[in-house]
């Protein structure tokens, strides 16, 4: 019977998200395909180093210790890849010689895969492609582009997770009235509409599956009060009072949760997140991220009418 991905948290991840490929695609740029293939085959058994995505990777694969033995992992994580299949040996060595348990994989010699992500049921592909990330999210699938920062480096085992809300967890609708009409019309708007529920964003699958997560580690609490939890997620958005309780009122209504919000009425969020230190932080804005993916991994999520 083949096996079925539904009730996992799929995670598509592409070699140059997952590892530092600066020297392979300066071989490509300056010297062609042929020269990369080359270089790649040369270096065959030299390991890729950790990229952006790497440490949210690693620890999110690490929650599948949590689950009983013999179920199934919480998690699942697929290389979607435009290396062919030899060029890709490397990035499947490197993947075993860094112990993370991945074992699936789709190379596609010069093609993004990120079509086949309905397939696996992905909750999100990463990528620092930024025109492959921008495709997969024209057809609605929930992608997001790594940007250049300092990978998180902490020795511990947890996981941190940093959302903006809207056009990431929410969709752009309020964001549009904001963007055209302006802010105080903006507030007026949310409070009007209190009570009606933004549409989902395309990140909200992806809260749901690490608050499947979460609600297990709560049950290892409750069994064992000294358990630590390990996996925390907060809100951090540029929504202020009184445009916050529609956003509180919409997680609530989607069945999802953050353990924390920031809600910061456009202050600076690098400032919040260099103390909160996420291992990821997903925006759709550049004007945040720019000064945000130089204290924390970054993610743009290139949806919306801020990204038209």
């Amino acid at each position: 019977m083949p096996h079925d991905l539904s009730d996992q948290l799929v995670i598509g991840i592409a070699s140059s998200a997952l590892f530092d490929l600066a020297e392979s695609d300066a071989v490509f740029q300056i010297e062609g395909e042929e020269a990369y293939r080359r270089f790649q085959e040369e270096n065959i058994a030299e390991p890729l180093l950790p990229g952006v995505a790497f440490p949210f990777i690693k620890r999110l694969l690490a929650l599948n210790d949590l689950a009983d033995e013999g179920a199934a992992p919480y998690v699942e994580v697929i290389v979607l890849s435009k290396n062919d299949p030899d060029t890709g040996l490397r990035v499947m060595r490197s993947i075993a010689h860094h112990d993370l348990p991945i074992t699936r994989a789709v190379f596609m010699q010069g093609s993004s895969p990120h079509k086949f992500m309905p397939a696996f049921k992905m909750a999100l592909f990463l990528s620092a492609d930024h025109a492959d990330v921008r495709r997969a999210v024209e057809l609605g699938h929930p992608a997001g582009q790594v940007l250049d920062a300092t990978c998180s480096s902490d020795d511990s085992n947890d996981l941190r997770i940093a959302f903006d809300f809207d056009g990431v967890l929410a969709d752009d609708g309020a964001e549009r009235v904001n963007t055209e009409s302006g802010l105080a019309a903006f507030h007026d708007h949310e409070v009007a509409h209190l009570w009606e529920p933004l549409s989902r964003g395309l990140l909200r699958d992806l809260l749901a599956g690490i608050n499947r997560i979460q609600r297990r580690e709560d049950e290892l609490k409750l069994a064992n009060p000294s358990y630590r939890m390990r996996v925390h997620v907060s809100l951090v958005t540029a929504r202020s009072a009184p445009a916050h309780e529609r956003a509180i009122r919409s997680l609530k209504e989607w069945g999802v949760t953050v353990n924390d919000a920031f809600f910061l009425g456009g202050l600076e969020k690098a400032d919040v997140l260099a103390i909160l230190k996420p291992h990821i932080f997903f925006d759709d804005q550049t004007s945040h991220l720019d000064a945000a993916s130089r204290v924390v991994p970054s993610v743009h999520v290139p949806f919306g009418v801020t990204n038209r």
